[in-house]
């Protein structure tokens, strides 16, 4: 099958600075596929190159087998959708939406009627007549959508595009975008630094760090097997235990990670399972998350380790400062490659 996007040893250089450094990915047709990295990293420079909006210093872009490195944004079949919605504030939700078809020379009673049929889905068509001034910032993300979709293109790329929303609309925002990009069948690439969004959302997630690809894979692969430390911290904030610290719980310096939900918060001295690997130290802080807590133990050997229980808030005889063991299975580990 002809990838509906694919990097060869793509490069961007901005002087001195590897904005992307030798990137080389393929996305399938109708997949979601998410760009995931802190700021910096260099994801939204790959989405920018797919665009078209900016080139590459070495490599080429392929959409559908076709190489579009020096093919402008107007020729490619790609729509963006930004974080900041970018509706014309003197249209109307409908005229937002029908503006590229009317661009492309489409007769007026086409292009309404394209509109009303993407409001539909998008489930706007009621507020089509009002302003974006008029909509919440949820209702205006949403135009910004239905805009790129009405254009039926074969690519559509997200940038952020629900870094502006509160928390709750971000929830269900991302439940309503899976579910148009399953309807509508379109390959969406997504850029965040939300892990969360990438997990929830995305068939595979590309892992970015400096400019270069840290790991390609499904999500939950990223979050059960990273291959390197800058994962396991990043997707899921795992614990990562080096150095003297897994010498002594593993008898080897070889780093590994530990979900913090994957480790057992025990009294000292009480029993641990059968082959268990454990630690002990001091109970440094505790946050209560309503259905959970999260311990913070200082480790004798010095890092801390953090552990996410269920148990709610600590009893008297494990309060701050008290000595607790920590436990996990061995089979809960995961090796690195680096730290």
């Amino acid at each position: 099958m002809t990838p509906a996007i694919e990097l060869a040893g793509v490069s961007r250089l901005f002087g001195a600075v590897r904005a992307l450094d030798e990137v080389s990915l393929a996305v399938a047709p109708g997949e979601f596929f998410a760009l995931l990295g802190p700021s910096g990293s260099g994801k939204t420079t790959c989405l920018r190159l797919i665009a078209g909006f900016d080139r590459p210093t070495h490599g080429n872009v392929m959409l559908d087998g076709e190489n579009v490195t020096n093919i402008p944004p107007f020729d490619r079949s790609v729509n963006t959708v930004f974080q900041d919605y970018a509706l014309f504030p003197h249209m109307s939700v409908a005229e937002n939406v029908a503006y590229g078809p009317k661009v492309r020379g489409v007769s007026e009673t086409e292009r309404q009627r394209l509109a009303l049929e993407v409001l539909e889905l998008v489930r706007l068509a009621a507020l089509a007549d009002r302003s974006p001034a008029q909509l919440s910032g949820g209702q205006k993300q949403r135009v910004a959508l239905a805009r790129s979709l009405i254009n039926k293109p074969k690519v559509l790329l997200l940038d952020e595009p629900l870094g502006a929303l509160d928390l709750r609309l971000r929830e269900e925002m991302q439940i309503e975008l899976k579910a148009i990009q399953q309807q509508v069948g379109i390959t969406f690439v997504y850029v965040t630094h939300d892990q969360g969004e990438a997990l929830s959302m995305a068939d595979r997630v590309a892992v970015f760090r400096e400019g270069r690809m840290e790991q390609l894979d499904s999500p939950r692969a990223l979050y059960e097997r990273p291959r390197t430390a800058f994962v396991a911290r990043f997707v899921g904030s795992a614990n990562v235990v080096e150095g003297e610290l897994a010498r002594s719980i593993t008898g080897a310096p070889r780093a590994f990670a530990i979900r913090a939900e994957a480790i057992e918060v025990l009294a000292t001295g009480a029993p641990v399972p059968d082959g268990a690997l454990c630690c002990e130290g001091v109970l440094e802080d505790l946050h209560y998350h309503g259905a959970t807590s999260r311990w913070h133990v200082r480790t004798d050997a010095g890092p801390a380790i953090a552990a996410v229980r269920s148990e709610g808030l600590p009893t008297a005889a494990t309060a701050r400062g008290s000595r607790v063991r920590l436990a996990w299975s061995r089979e809960s580990i995961v090796l690195l490659t680096d730290t």
